[in-house]
C-alpha cells in the first residue's frame, strides 16, 4: 500500500479486538452480562462481522462479499427463526448476534441487488480518460444495459444490448481479474484497429476527429496539450494526446491471448479483434495502459457502461455530467 490507511491492518486489529471481547463474554464471563457490556457487544458483534467481510475482499471480489454476508445473515436470522426462537422463555431478549443479522440481512440483500443487476458505483483511479473523466471521479455503471448477467458468476442470462463503438465501459481487467477497470471501446468482434500518427482507423476508415483547443493537465506541472473531439460511434467524445510520448510503447507490449491478431511496429499497431472479445483504449491516448499492451477484453469481462458523474469531492461542478 502507497500512501493513505492501512484498512487492512485496520480491519484485523478491530476484528482482533472484537473477536477477543466475544470469546471472554462466551468463554470466561461469570455472572449476568451487565448493561455496559451488552452495549460494548453491540458494537463488538458488527465491528467484527465488517472486519471479517473486509478481509475476504483481499480474496474475492465485492459482489462475491456480498452473496457471503446475505447468506451468513439469512442463516443465522432464519435458523433463530426457526429453532431457537420458539424455545426462548417468553419475554426473553434475542441474542445480539441474531439481532445484527436480522437488522443487516435485508439491507445487504437490497444493496447487492442493486449492484448486481441496476447500478455500481466506481471510483476513477488514473488519469487514462481525461479529459472524459479525471481522477476523483465517483460514477454510476449500469449494469443491465449489455444483459442481464448471474452475480458473481458473471453469466449472461438475458441479452438486452450490444456493446457499441464508442462505450465508456468497466471490465474485468484481463491480467487480473480481482481489479476493475474503464475505458472507451474502440473495436468490437470483427474490427480491424489501426492507430498509426496518434490518428485511430477502424477497417480502414479513418475515425473523423477536429482539434478542440488544449487541455491543461495539472497532474503533468500544467502542461497545455493537445485536444479533440473525435467521433466512435453515434456521439463525438473529448480525446487528447502528448506530442512527444509514441504512438506505442513496443517495450511495454505484453504477450496475450490473440496477440498473434496484432502486428506492431515504430509507427504503431494493427489488431483484428477476435470474436467474443473487445478493444479498449483511453481518451488520454498516450498516457493510458489499454489493449495495445495487454490484450483483448472478453465479453464475459465487462461489467456495465459508465453513465455519469455522482461526484467529485475535488472540483463539485463535475456533479451530474453524463459520460459520452
Amino acid at each position: 500500500m502507497q500512501g493513505g490507511l492501512n484498512w487492512e491492518l485496520i480491519a484485523l486489529v478491530a476484528g482482533g479486538f472484537a473477536a477477543l471481547l466475544i470469546g471472554w463474554d462466551a468463554a470466561i464471563r461469570k455472572g449476568p452480562r451487565s448493561d455496559s457490556l451488552k452495549g460494548v457487544l453491540e458494537i463488538a458483534w458488527p465491528v467484527l462481522f465488517i472486519a471479517l467481510m473486509g478481509l475476504l475482499l483481499k480474496f474475492t471480489d465485492f459482489a462475491a462479499v456480498l452473496l457471503v454476508a446475505a447468506v451468513a445473515t439469512g442463516i443465522v436470522w432464519l435458523v433463530d427463526r426457526r429453532v431457537f426462537a420458539p424455545r426462548r422463555e417468553e419475554g426473553a431478549s434475542e441474542p445480539i448476534v441474531v439481532d445484527m443479522a436480522r437488522a443487516f440481512f435485508p439491507v445487504i440483500v437490497v444493496v447487492f441487488l442493486i449492484r448486481s443487476f441496476w447500478v455500481e458505483p466506481f471510483k476513477i483511479p488514473s488519469g487514462s480518460m481525461k479529459p472524459t473523466l479525471l481522477v476523483g471521479d465517483f460514477i454510476l455503471v449500469n449494469k443491465y444495459t449489455y444483459g442481464i448477467r448471474l452475480p458473481v458468476l458473471n453469466r449472461k442470462i438475458l441479452e438486452v444490448g450490444e456493446v457499441r463503438r464508442g462505450d465508456v465501459v468497466v471490465f474485468r481487467y484481463p491480467l487480473d481479474t480481482s481489479v476493475d477497470y474503464i475505458k472507451r471501446v474502440v473495436g468490437i468482434p470483427g474490427d480491424v484497429v489501426t492507430y498509426k500518427g496518434k490518428l485511430l482507423a477502424i477497417n480502414g476508415a479513418q475515425v473523423p476527429v477536429q482539434a478542440a483547443g488544449y487541455y491543461t493537465d495539472a497532474e503533468l506541472n500544467f502542461v497545455r496539450l493537445p485536444s479533440f473531439t473525435e467521433k466512435l460511434g453515434a456521439k463525438a467524445h473529448a480525446m487528447m494526446v502528448v506530442p512527444s510520448e509514441p504512438v506505442v510503447n513496443l517495450s511495454q507490449v505484453r504477450q496475450f491471448p490473440h496477440r498473434d491478431n496484432c502486428e506492431y511496429n515504430d509507427d504503431g499497431f494493427t489488431c483484428k479483434v477476435p470474436p467474443g472479445h473487445y478493444f479498449m483504449m483511453g481518451d488520454n491516448r498516450d498516457q493510458s495502459a489499454d489493449s495495445r499492451y495487454w490484450g483483448f477484453v472478453p465479453d464475459d469481462h465487462i461489467k456495465g457502461r459508465a453513465f455519469l458523474v455522482w461526484m467529485n469531492f475535488g472540483d463539485l461542478k463535475r456533479i451530474g455530467n453524463g459520460i459520452d
